[in-house]
């Protein structure tokens, strides 16, 4: 079984977004009916090259003072450059993006700049949902495959409630905080401590 690594592992595939010539009546009727608080905008090539909110929209759209007498697009009422993050990219990361921005959402690209989804916090938090059991099982793994041979090392890992804890005897030429780190990015780990001896 492939345990969640990636954005592409957890996002959502189906993607709503606008033109840069949509009017705004139209950018809120996709919102309410998908459900969604904000769409990328797409330029004339398909890439994202801005975000429209609802707090954009809110914000941005002229009262009937006659102040502004152009069209309100998305390309108006767009916030950019777009954030976005790739498919590839780790969920902690994105995670880390999203924190920073003060981001609900955050549109999924190809190599191209061209949606492929998106991911909101909650697609994120999914990873935490997961099995003590499946969390050591794959700490296990990452360790025995990148970091120790299995004969140079007894390794024990324990998790309770996402929180790791290695302990066992580690062979002389790798490093705990190494093992550490290895093992806090597994999605799904909380934290995690050690307890090992040298060899």
């Amino acid at each position: 079984m492939r345990h969640p690594r990636t954005v592409d592992d957890v996002m959502t595939h189906a993607v709503v977004s606008a033109r840069l010539d949509a009017p705004v009546k139209e950018i809120v009727r996709s919102m309410r009916h998908w459900g969604v608080s904000a769409v990328p905008v797409l330029s004339t090539e398909g890439r994202v090259v801005g975000v429209v909110s609802e707090a954009d929209v809110l914000g941005k759209v002229p009262g009937d003072d006659g102040d502004n007498a152009g069209p309100v697009t998305a390309g108006s009422l767009m916030s950019a450059p777009a954030i976005t993050v790739p498919r590839g990219a780790m969920i902690a990361g994105a995670a880390r993006l999203m924190g920073r921005g003060r981001l609900k959402r955050l549109p999924v690209v190809d190599e191209n700049g061209r949606p492929v989804g998106v991911v909101s916090r909650g697609d994120l938090l999914k990873v935490y949902l997961r099995s003590d059991a499946e969390i050591a099982e794959d700490v296990r793994h990452e360790l025995l495959t990148h970091l120790i041979a299995e004969g140079d090392a007894a390794l024990a890992v324990r998790v309770t409630d996402g929180v790791v804890t290695l302990s066992g005897r580690l062979p002389p030429s790798v490093s705990p905080g190494l093992a550490l780190r290895l093992t806090r990015a597994v999605p799904g780990v909380v934290d995690a401590a050690e307890d090992f001896t040298t060899a």
